[in-house]
């Protein structure tokens, strides 16, 4: 069950970090009741912002916890998470044009989200689309599909 403040998780690659950060900036009050869970360098950079603009308008802050960079690992952490029950949403600015050294990872993270049905953005529109839903403000129960058919049946292989 995803509570009415939800634990979200911001990630974007390098030529997609000034975009979160436009992102964050116009989006901060809908961001401000939430949680925030972040990558490497993502992460130090929306803790600034959000620190900033709160600061300005005289709120509290979010939580942001920094995991390790995306190719040191931070990718799987978060996929963890995911698999955990840990985190409720996920937004990633990802760069299509360039390639990644940690490739795998990413779309590791990427199918995570999917197989446990965790709302996904992969670029500002979505993202917009996502956070603007009334969903987004309500406790919300998403439906996760049974999968223990393709363990049995790799079990007997």
């Amino acid at each position: 069950m995803m509570k009415k403040k939800k634990v979200i998780a911001l990630v974007a690659h390098d030529n997609r970090k000034k975009d979160m950060i436009e992102w964050v900036s116009w989006n901060w009050k809908e961001l401000a009741p939430h949680s925030l869970i972040c990558t490497g360098t993502t992460g130090k950079l929306v803790e600034e912002k959000v620190n900033e603009i709160c600061q300005e308008n005289d709120i509290i802050p979010p939580d942001v916890l920094k995991l390790k960079s995306g190719p040191l690992g931070g990718d799987q952490q978060l996929g963890a998470m995911i698999c955990e029950g840990k985190v409720d949403v996920l937004i990633f600015f990802w760069d299509p044009m360039q390639p990644q050294p940690h490739d795998v990872d990413v779309k590791a993270l990427l199918r995570i989200s999917t197989l446990y049905n965790i709302p996904t953005a992969i670029n500002r529109s979505s993202a917009d689309f996502l956070i603007s839903s009334e969903l987004f403000h309500q406790e919300y129960e998403p439906l996760l599909k049974d999968y223990s058919a393709y363990i049995k049946r790799d079990i007997n292989i």
